[in-house]
This record gives structure tokens, sequence and C-alpha cells, in this order.
């Protein structure tokens, strides 16, 4: 009907994430973006309520405006956060005003009691696609560097859902990358020995073993200089690395591991290498960081 592919798309990405889910479910549309304060205090909020409601059949889409132009036009969006509420596919409410959690809430119950949204329990679906939405939640925010929020949502759902192995994966990698190596350490060793054994958690093991040589900031820093002073010392090498890596420092420990690599790849049964491979798998094979340094990687060993 006169739209460009990019427009088309634009439109399918909103029916299957926004109308599709509207037909049961009460949708929560944030319009935000990335440069936008207000926007990132408002998203917390959002998501807190979101995920408390979503037994009741409440679920948030967030559109970003600069990445979704076409959609924010449609829906004559003239400045961010703006929120609405959509049901069968038709907005039923402007949030945009309801700032704290409990003008949202107060907003949601009279929602709630006007229309016939179906909860969670009466989906033949229900929780496993409430799931999934929150985890991709938790997990886009852990993707924006928001250790602490994504920690929190994840914490969250975990509450609703104690059994699964994403979740728990989600909320241990979170703490991770904030920080907490010891808070995520624990969330670890309380998941029952079946849920450990998960291979979701594969990657989780490998990331708690890693966050094991955490060091304060005065021994890394003694581990740095003593690196920078014995660079043929393949031991002060490779206590750097690992504290680096564990500090969250993935260039500095790559580097090093990578120089390793070229002056003596076969010392100590290849440890630099290995080391170098398990911090590939803590991070995630997928992930843009682990993509660049196994291209070094590979140019290193086969030119």
């Amino acid at each position: 009907m006169g739209l460009s592919l990019d427009e088309q798309k634009a439109v399918d990405r909103f029916r299957k994430n926004v109308v599709e889910p509207s037909m049961t479910q009460l949708v929560i549309v944030d319009f935000w973006a990335e440069w936008c304060g207000p926007c990132k205090a408002l998203a917390p909020v959002l998501e807190k309520v979101c995920a408390e409601y979503a037994d009741k059949g409440v679920v948030l889409a967030k559109i970003n405006v600069d990445e979704e132009g076409f959609i924010a036009s449609q829906f004559q969006v003239r400045s961010i956060p703006t929120v609405y509420a959509m049901f069968q596919g038709q907005p039923v409410a402007d949030l945009t005003p309801a700032r704290s959690e409990s003008q949202l809430k107060g907003a949601l119950d009279q929602i709630l009691a006007q229309i016939p949204v179906q909860p969670s329990a009466s989906r033949t679906d229900d929780g496993a696609a409430d799931i999934a939405q929150l985890v991709a939640m938790g997990e886009a925010v852990l993707a924006e560097g928001d250790a602490a929020r994504a920690a929190g949502i994840f914490a969250q759902i975990a509450e609703m859902a104690p059994g699964n192995a994403e979740v728990a994966s989600g909320h241990v990698r979170a703490l991770l990358a904030g920080g907490e190596a010891a808070e995520a350490q624990a969330v670890f060793a309380a998941l029952p020995p079946e849920m450990q054994a998960d291979p979701a958690l594969a990657q989780v093991k490998v990331a708690l073993e890693l966050a094991a040589n955490q060091v304060d900031d005065s021994e890394l820093q003694a581990l740095r200089a003593a690196a920078a002073e014995r660079p043929t010392d393949m031991e002060a090498q490779l206590a750097f690395a690992e504290a680096a890596f564990a500090a969250g420092s993935r260039d500095e420990a790559a580097d090093t591991l990578l120089d390793m690599i070229r002056r003596d790849a076969g010392w100590n049964e290849g440890a630099a290498k290995a080391r170098l491979l398990k911090m590939f798998e803590a991070v995630g094979l997928e992930d843009p960081w682990v993509s660049s340094q196994r291209r070094r990687l590979s140019l290193l060993l086969f030119g």
C-alpha cells in the first residue's frame, strides 16, 4: 500500500512484537532512545512493574525511535519517553504521565479492570512466552552495558521461574559483568545440582572459574607493572592476563595472551592459548569481541 521495503519491514516487526501479543495481552509500548536521559530513568520502573504484572497478562515492548522512526511517526510521537498501553492492536491508554511505580501500577489496575486481558494462567502457552520475553529484555539491557539493572531484572524473573536455567545464567552473568563475583558465585552455588549441570549454564561455569582470579586494584596494578617490567616472564604475563580479564579489562588480557602465543605458543603445553579460548567461552562465542579476537588468533597461528 505504497510503503517502502524498509517501512514494510518495520510494520512487520511491529505486528510481530506488539500487535500479535496484544490480541490476548496488554502490551506496554515504550518509545525511547539511547540519548534520552528521562527514558533511561523510566526504563527500570517500567521493567519492574511489567515484570510484576506479567502473570496478569502485561508485557513490555521497547521501540527505539532512532531505529523505528516510521513506527514512531505513525503514533505521532513528538517527545520521549512516550508510553502507550495497547490491547487487540489498538492504543487503550497513554501512560506517558505515569512516571513512578505507584502511578504505573494504579494505571494498569484501572486498565485491567476494564478489558478482557488473559492472565498467564489461562493461556495454553502462558509462562514460557512471558518468561522468554522477560529474558530477552534482561539480555538486551545486559548487552547495553547496564549490568546492575540487568541483574535486577533477572533476579525478578528468577522469582517467577526459579527452575529456569536461562534465567539463572543471565542473573549470574549480569552479576559478573557488574563486578559482583562473590554474589554471582553465591547465586550459582544455591542452584540445585541438576540446574548447575544444565548446558545453558556451561558458559557461566567457565566465567565463574575465570572470575576467581579477581584481585583488588592495588594488586592488579602490581601485576600489570610486573608484566611490563618482565615481558619474557611467562608466569608474570599469565598472572596479569587472568587478573585483567577478571577485572573486566578484556582487551588487556587478550593482548597479553596473544603476545605470549607470538613469543612461545607451546609454553606450558599451550597454556596461553588454552586460557584465551576459555575467555572466549566465558564471554560467548557469538560476541563481537570474541569474533575480533579469534581473527587475531587465527592470523597469529596460521598467518
